[in-house]
């Protein structure tokens, strides 16, 4: 059948799988909304506040549910709003594609109303990007780009169409679903080489990322465990590959990671890396990382291999096939000195933290806003984040039932993700969704509180409120002198009850754990979108942490 690009658009998006979209209409994408409306009974559009919004919720909906998420803008501004959105997917793998309009091909190059080379300010933060100036090419370029977008290391891929190509008809042909392109299989060589290295090992340590966690490989990696005797630890991006309550799971390491999973790993004699990256929040100080260990590197990326970290045997071919190979041909052992050494580090951790807490009087601490929130979360909560001390409180304290239940920027570290993240990922599930945020977060992209109440997506926003810039408050007092300079934010006279009950929004306050848990149930009942303005100290610090350039020996525990 005969159909305007603007209506190919939508139809291949239909095709592809495409239920839910997020976007903001503009001039020259006015005719894919058109579209929209057309096949509305199809497929759902989110109108966001701003379009960074719309990009951070695609992202939140792909991070939920591993499928391509989907955002729209329009030209010149709507398109450069997207690219904060666009780098945070790419330095996180995250499969996005992200649909932009332009002016139509004869305007092109003549500083047009709105022009803007988008592929040219995006070709290095996608995967891949298109400016299609032929509309028999439209479809399939928009099938090529959700195959991009989701083979391999997945990321962001964007499809520029100027409006002309929009209007123009072409026979459009309904295709299948696209399938992932095929990684290699592992050679046996390699596979043989990591049995031989795991079995020779007294103090196996499993180390997962993002690659782990989105392949869903957390049973398997459980099993190998197991049947080595392992620990396991997990970079910020591997948070919830593994569920709470797995003995041998120890959290994050790394910068703020947990105290026995980083210790840990720095006492094994072999760490089996799984879609790690092995980046400087996790290493710190390269040349004094695992000084004295050997590593594996499972990775479908052959730039990752030796990036970061030379490691002793590098396997680039399908990690879930290399994984499930490694386990079923590795011997099964027991190490009981490693797993006697694990328990006591977990011992120390627990003192640690009782150590912390018992020197804290605050009525409120983020220990115990986290107490609330594991204790009195349904099932399948996904926990969102923005960027901050927050983040952090919430790696460390927030427990997780299944998979893809965290939803954080960790490579590029985006404030102002979490709110459109949130939308998005309760869009894609269904399932309570609750944002764990900042003062500092929070108002960069508080303008998507209109989109969470006027679609009816009930978000709960926790707002841990310290009057400052906390993180970068937390390295002023440890490495600058205590000079704050532009991190305190008292002056400002926000009031965040009112302004959540000014977008329609239902707003509480809490001082208290008692004050807080009351305003958690009543929001987790409500159905509604709901603002806790949680306060608390601007001196409670995330520990552990090691100093930048430091290494596990500088480990800081505890802050006079």
């Amino acid at each position: 059948m005969k159909l305007k690009g603007s209506e190919i658009i939508i139809r291949t998006l239909i095709e592809q799988g495409v239920t839910d979209v997020f976007g903001y209409p503009g001039g020259q994408v006015i005719n894919i909304y058109d579209a929209l409306y057309k096949y509305r009974d199809e497929i759902n559009h989110v109108l966001t506040a701003h379009e960074q919004g719309a990009s951070h919720a695609a992202d939140g909906y792909s991070r939920a549910t591993g499928k391509v998420g989907v955002c729209i803008a329009t030209s010149g501004p709507g398109a450069t709003n997207l690219v904060t959105g666009i780098a945070t997917a790419m330095l996180d793998s995250i499969p996005m594609v992200a649909i932009t309009g332009n002016v139509p091909c004869s305007l092109i190059g003549k500083d047009s109303f709105q022009e803007i080379d988008i592929t040219g300010v995006t070709l290095p933060i996608t995967k891949h990007n298109y400016f299609v100036n032929r509309i028999e090419e439209l479809a399939d370029s928009i099938r090529e780009a959700f195959a991009i977008a989701k083979s391999g290391r997945p990321g962001p891929v964007l499809i520029d169409v100027p409006k002309d190509v929009q209007v123009a008809e072409y026979e459009y042909e309904p295709m299948p679903v696209v399938e992932k392109q095929a990684l290699p299989e592992p050679e046996a060589k390699d596979i043989e080489k990591a049995v031989e290295l795991i079995n020779a090992s007294e103090r196996p340590y499993i180390y997962i990322g993002g690659g782990a966690a989105g392949l869903g490989l957390g049973k398997d990696i459980v099993r190998l465990a197991d049947k080595i005797d392992a620990a396991i630890g997990c970079t910020f991006m591997g948070i919830s590959a593994i569920p709470d309550g797995c003995p041998r799971f120890l959290g994050m390491q790394g910068m703020h990671g947990h105290y026995a999973s980083s210790i840990s790993q720095n006492e094994a004699d072999l760490i089996i890396g799984v879609g790690v990256r092995f980046s400087d929040r996790a290493t710190g100080n390269v040349a004094k990382y695992a000084r004295s260990t050997k590593i594996i590197q499972l990775d479908p990326d052959s730039a990752e291999i030796n990036k970061n970290v030379v490691v002793d045997l590098g396997i680039v071919a399908d990690v879930e096939h290399a994984f499930r190979a490694i386990l079923e041909a590795v011997e099964s052992k027991a190490h009981p000195e490693w797993s006697a050494r694990i328990e006591e580090l977990k011992e120390e951790e627990e003192r640690i933290e009782k150590h912390i807490a018992a020197k804290s009087d605050a009525k409120l601490s983020p220990k115990m806003v986290f107490d609330v929130i594991n204790a009195c979360k349904p099932p399948r909560t996904v926990i969102a984040t923005d960027v901050g001390q927050h983040q952090m409180w919430t790696a460390q304290y927030a427990t997780f039932d299944t998979t893809r239940r965290f939803v954080s920027s960790g490579g590029l570290g985006t404030m102002g993700f979490g709110l459109g993240a949130a939308i998005g990922a309760r869009v894609a599930t269904g399932d309570t969704t609750v944002l764990i945020t900042g003062d500092g977060s929070f108002g960069m992209n508080l303008n998507e509180l209109a989109t969470a109440v006027s679609h009816g997506i009930p978000v709960v926003v926790v707002l841990m409120n310290n009057g400052v810039l906390g993180m970068v408050r937390q390295w002023q007092t440890l490495f600058f002198g205590k000079r704050y300079s532009e991190t305190v934010l008292t002056d400002r006279r926000t009031d965040f009850v009112k302004l959540a009950e000014a977008f329609g929004a239902v707003g509480y306050r809490a001082g208290t754990r008692e004050e807080f848990e009351d305003a958690f149930k009543k929001a987790i009942a409500s159905g509604e979108v709901t603002v806790i303005d949680t306060l608390i100290d601007k001196d409670e610090f995330v520990l552990p942490m090691l100093p930048p350039g430091g290494s596990i020996d500088d480990i800081i525990t505890e802050i006079d």
